[in-house]
């Protein structure tokens, strides 16, 4: 018996094309940092690059310390201080992005209905943001954070995706078992290796992403219609 549903959350809940949502995001950040000497494509790049350093981390420091330590040897020490611009940026600015995401009742209809008959229910969404950032896209997904027994942001995880320690950890935080699991999610790479460690997986293909060309075949796959079947 499932005991417990793994979530993605960029494609999977929250339908979106992962290129136009990431032009909008750079976009928005290089238009409220411009004002304070960051030029755009600079910023860019440099973004990327701590990004990069958070998806090879190593667990022992969070994916928020890592970014910032990768962002200040970039622009010196002084760019703690404008820490506030970028929480400002998400309150603000990053709410119009949801502009240019989708949406589907299913999927905040299955999280309530698996949470009604008593199972788990876990965000496990890529810790590359802040925790401010992951809450409005829960909520551009019809749910609300309080729907969701825990979920990864950048400051409470030091892996990412697609480390398999990204799911031991997670799995071991909450005390569970891989066999007692299901991850859904839309990503092949990032969310499909979960199966490593001996959980089930379902691909939700809506917005699918395959960068690796990997043969998908083999997968539970399909839409929300068909995860609901699998699930229920």
């Amino acid at each position: 018996m499932v005991k417990a549903v793994l979530f993605d959350l960029d494609g999977t809940l929250l339908p979106m094309d992962q290129d136009v949502f990431l032009k909008e995001y750079f976009s928005l950040l290089a238009k409220k940092l411009a004002p304070f000497g960051y030029q755009p494509n600079e910023l860019i790049r440099a973004i990327l690059h701590g990004t990069e350093a958070m998806v090879k981390n190593n667990g022992i420091r969070t994916n928020e310390e890592v970014f910032w330590n990768d962002f200040t040897k970039i622009y010196g020490e002084h760019a703690r201080t404008h820490e506030p611009l970028f929480a400002d940026f998400y309150a603000i600015d990053f709410q119009k992005i949801q502009n240019f995401c989708g949406y589907d009742s299913r999927a905040a209809s299955i999280v309530r209905d698996l949470k009604d008959a008593g199972t788990r229910v876990i965000l496990a969404t890529n810790p590359i943001f802040p925790a401010i950032a992951i809450e409005s896209r829960i909520r551009w997904a019809g749910l609300t954070p309080e729907d969701f027994e825990f979920y990864t942001s950048y400051e409470n995880f030091g892996y990412s995706k697609p480390n398999i320690a990204y799911y031991r950890e997670l799995l071991n935080r909450l005390g569970l078992s891989p066999k007692d699991c299901v991850m859904v999610g839309n990503d092949v790479d990032e969310d499909m290796v979960a199966e490593q460690i001996g959980m089930q997986v379902f691909l939700l293909t809506d917005c699918l992403i395959n960068k690796s060309g990997t043969d998908i075949s083999d997968f539970p796959q399909g839409n929300f219609d068909d995860l609901r079947e699998f699930l229920f």
